[in-house]
């Protein structure tokens, strides 16, 4: 393997803008900023979305069917 044609890798501190949520990782994702978490300087990497945020995750998605088709399949489908 050679040593140039990798990126580093290393522990990343990964912030939810959103929600101010904070995790480390490990990622090859490179950068500037720094910030301290935990007593340990990390590499820091701001997110507009995780899993601490999104509807999914959290449990508030809400499914919405506004032009039907969910209706319409089934009744294409429900004579089979």
């Amino acid at each position: 393997m050679k040593k140039k044609d990798h990126p580093k890798y290393q522990q990343v501190l990964f912030v939810d803008s959103g929600a101010g949520y904070k995790f480390v990782c490990g990622s090859t994702y490179q950068t500037d900023k720094r910030e301290t978490y935990e007593g340990v300087e990390y590499p820091v990497c701001y997110l507009s979305i995780s899993s601490a945020s999104h509807p999914f995750f959290t449990g508030n998605q809400q499914f919405v069917d506004t032009e039907g088709r969910v209706d319409k399949f089934r009744k294409r489908y429900a004579k089979k």
